[in-house]
């Protein structure tokens, strides 16, 4: 694929993902100022946190979609590289769990004839959740896809190096990076594994009863979450040791894409739910979130974790930034026009 056609699927890809955020904004924006469509029962939530909940979502989901417009504009490639993969990793870990689990555990319900909390109505109207996640599901597909070819544009030389093939970096840098990585990539594989079971059943131990009731869609979602967190594991650790096991001919982009994935999935929905519920519980002076207990003390330990890869990927991407800047042909200057 040459230069034109990368750059023309990365604006069609950006330019659907704005589109896709439209529907989303226009209806937080119709909540905050107070419209009840779709509303069925607010009693759940208090006025005021039911309006700072969406003000916050609607921020989020606006940085996505300024992302995403930024993606569609030349600009994009001189653009901060961080101001752009930062957002996106978030994104990611919010809108990759959401894009496997709608659709799976919606069909897990019907096959097993259990209650589709998306379909009760109780709280909003089924065709909210309709329009919400499938412009989510369009979003991320297409705002991951057009950040997947930027980066190929921006950085393809390294994610197409064979993992054997990598330069190793300075033992110094090496030693730093796997005395942070791999006691991040052994905890993202225990978290896999407690997600995991806690979706096939298991009981959530002390605290638990303060999470929201289960149906066969959060159980898949504990599933979905812990199989990526297990991939982001196997990425994070085929990327710290690169010349080992049987990865060594994988393209970087592979164990690159699943290390991303699965560190941000638990970050978003693990360490930031977790982080939420406990400053709800200091602000009210309450003790009903589940800050405590087994499940406090996973979302505490998601939260480090995904901190952990999120400094690990800074690092690296702050160095393979300015070796591009270092091998970059400095432009010629312009010569001064002088006026009479």
């Amino acid at each position: 694929m040459n230069t034109d056609q990368r750059t023309d699927r990365q604006v069609l890809l950006g330019r659907v993902a704005v589109a896709a955020c439209a529907p989303y904004l226009l209806l937080k924006l119709l909540w905050i100022m107070g419209h009840g469509i779709g509303i069925v029962d607010l009693g759940r939530a208090g006025r005021g946190t039911w309006i700072a909940a969406n003000a916050v979502t609607f921020l989020m989901d606006a940085v996505a979609a300024a992302v995403a417009y930024t993606l569609t504009r030349p600009s994009g490639l001189r653009a901060p590289a961080w101001l752009l993969a930062l957002p996106v990793w978030m994104a990611a870990g919010l809108l990759t769990p959401l894009m496997i689990t709608v659709p799976t555990g919606s069909a897990v319900a019907a096959l097993a004839g259990a209650a589709n909390p998306m379909a009760s109505g109780d709280f909003l109207q089924p065709w909210v959740y309709v329009l919400v996640y499938g412009a989510f599901i369009v979003e991320g597909i297409t705002l991951m896809g057009a950040f997947s070819v930027y980066a190929h544009r921006r950085w393809g030389a390294l994610l197409r190096r064979r993992l054997g093939s990598v330069p190793a970096p300075a033992p110094g840098v090496r030693a730093a990076r796997r005395l942070l990585g791999v006691p991040a990539a052994l905890l993202l594989a225990v978290l896999g594994v407690v997600d995991v079971l806690w979706g096939l059943g298991m009981p959530t131990g002390a605290g638990a009863g303060a999470l929201p009731a289960r149906t066969a869609v959060t159980a898949t979602s504990d599933v979905v979450q812990g199989l990526l967190a297990l991939a982001g594991a196997a990425g994070l650790g085929a990327l710290l040791f690169p010349g080992r096991g049987p990865w060594r001919q994988l393209r970087t982009r592979v164990p690159l894409a699943l290390a991303w994935l699965g560190s941000a999935t638990v970050f978003a929905w693990g360490g930031t739910l977790w982080l939420s519920w406990t400053a709800a519980d200091a602000l009210t002076g309450g003790s009903t979130s589940p800050v405590r207990g087994l499940p406090g003390l996973v979302g505490a330990l998601e939260l480090i974790a995904g901190l952990v890869v999120l400094c690990l990927g800074t690092l690296a991407l702050a160095a393979e930034t300015a070796q591009d800047r270092a091998v970059r042909p400095e432009r010629p200057e312009r010569p001064v026009a002088h006026t009479p």
